[in-house]
């Protein structure tokens, strides 16, 4: 494929798929939308919300569209405007993040909303530049914010795009590769549409979410199958990635009265300032002694209720979850007893949700037995 032959074929090809293909999601103004609002007030051509695009982009960072699409909506209903996030407790933030995971995103979105609104006047940046300055806005997210909110004529490299540009170019050195990358932003910078950049760029993105896919790609029905390089799913290639650590935790729900321990791990690592059931990240010997060590508290031998898994980016942690009835003693502030139905407020990760899962499903067993056990000593 020569590109200056081509270029204005794909160009063509893809944003004709666009405009009759495109996907409707909440973040997104769609073609015909944007003309018709651009015709009514030529002075703000540009009708896309540009903090919903800041939104939608920290969202979309390594989650699925069809798991952002409910999150993106609660979000939006909590913080309309990005005076309100900026306004916003940080709990409160990752309450409303919880479920997504990578929480580092939510905190950096946060931070971005804060520096827009006191070193931009509530206006999120326009261009590449000023974009990156922002807490986590990288390369991508920044050419996506300023060509789909603002009409720049810069690229944007994610992995679907990646994927269709290694096929589309027929690029067989492996993608992840430092000078891999630099090529396909380079092609991707020649490709990008002067006069419907953010078309364009979503273009790239849909047609590799829906057609162009890692595994059996509809190559039949793509826009630019005439022009392809490759045409079947062979690329693109990618170097063996390193296998995931293996690790345990061990989780120890520390129960008194109906009401479950809980503590806000550190501001730094993984996980930083969410709550959690008390966890210590190594499989522990014996945990009589170390909650005694550890809390100052008197625990009656602990019980086994599973075990699961959960996977990080570099780890494969493995759950031990052990109840634990408390005879005695006290904590100090940095904690909290609390009910399992009394933790709306409190930000959780995933594993700790699986964990209350399992707990609740106990409690409503064992509950009729605890109660039964009480009218008999009375």
């Amino acid at each position: 494929m020569r590109r200056d032959a081509c270029k204005n074929a794909v160009r063509r090809s893809l944003l004709h798929w666009y405009d009759r293909h495109h996907r409707v999601l909440p973040w997104r103004v769609s073609p015909g939308d944007r003309a018709r609002k651009a015709s009514r007030n030529q002075k703000n051509s540009c009708s896309v919300n540009a903090y919903h695009v800041l939104v939608s982009e920290a969202m979309l960072q390594q989650t699925q569209v069809a798991t952002v699409r409910a999150y993106f909506v609660r979000f939006m209903e909590a913080f309309p405007t990005v005076e309100v996030l900026a306004a916003a407790d940080e709990q409160r933030v990752l309450r409303l993040w919880q479920g997504l995971g990578y929480y580092r995103r939510a905190r950096h979105l946060h931070a971005a909303a804060r520096i827009i609104v006191q070193q931009h006047g509530g206006r999120v940046p326009d261009t590449v530049q000023q974009l990156l300055a922002l807490p986590g806005v990288g390369r991508y997210s920044a050419g996506a914010i300023a060509s789909i909110a603002y009409q720049q004529p810069v690229p944007i490299l994610d992995g679907n795009v990646a994927r269709v540009l290694s096929r589309l170019f027929g690029i067989r050195q492996p993608i992840d590769a430092t000078a891999t990358k630099n090529q396909l932003w380079q092609r991707a910078g020649e490709l990008v549409s002067p006069t419907r950049p953010g078309d364009f760029n979503q273009a790239l993105m849909d047609l590799g979410s829906t057609l162009c896919t890692p595994r059996q790609p509809r190559c039949a029905d793509c826009p630019l199958h005439k022009l392809c390089a490759t045409r079947s799913d062979e690329l693109p290639i990618k170097t063996r990635r390193t296998t995931p650590k293996p690790v345990t935790h061990t989780i120890l729900a520390l129960r008194r009265r109906g009401r479950y321990l809980f503590e806000q791990r550190s501001p730094r690592g993984l996980w930083s300032n969410m709550w959690q059931l008390t966890t210590a990240e190594q499989l522990i010997d014996d945990p009589v002694n170390w909650i005694k060590e550890r809390f100052g508290l008197s625990v009656r031998a602990p019980r086994t209720l599973e075990s699961f898994i959960h996977h990080t980016t570099h780890r494969t942690i493995r759950f031990e979850l052990l109840t634990v009835a408390v005879q005695r003693g006290s904590t100090n502030g940095q904690t909290q007893w609390r009910t399992l139905d009394d933790l709306d407020d409190l930000p959780l990760p995933n594993p700790q949700r699986k964990a209350i899962k399992a707990l609740l499903a106990t409690d409503k067993e064992v509950e009729p037995q605890r109660r039964r056990e009480r009218g008999g000593r009375q």
